[in-house]
């Protein structure tokens, strides 16, 4: 391989690299809407374009009972505030596209964060 060709590459993997880098700090989000709704609310809470990062409280007064995954990614659910396992108790898990309910003795969710 010539010197000249051997910079090329190494240039280009190097403007691959920073193009990489550069993308995945930019403030991505779900793609659809996360809907939650308490066991004995009417209302329904929607999130749309939610950011992957960080944690997000739900917005439901009483916490949520009942959500709908309409997003292209997966979510888990938490019992607090501040998306922490509790008690031995992992988060509850949904896939993309898929709904869950809480059993009757078990605590609404209060926050959810995003697997991405």
């Amino acid at each position: 391989m010539s010197h000249s060709r051997r910079i090329g590459v190494i240039t280009g993997a190097a403007a691959l690299l920073l193009t990489a880098t550069a993308c995945s700090g930019m403030g991505r989000s779900t793609v659809g809407t996360l809907t939650f709704r308490g066991n004995d609310a009417a209302a329904e809470i929607t999130y749309s374009n939610t950011l992957v990062t960080g944690c997000h409280r739900i917005a439901v007064p009483r916490g949520a009972t009942h959500v709908v995954n309409n997003t292209l990614v997966d979510v888990v659910l938490y019992g607090n505030e501040r998306c922490e396992k509790r008690d031995g108790q992992d988060g509850t898990y949904v896939a993309t596209t898929l709904s869950d309910v809480t059993a009757p003795v078990s605590r609404p969710w209060r926050s959810f964060s995003v697997i991405h």
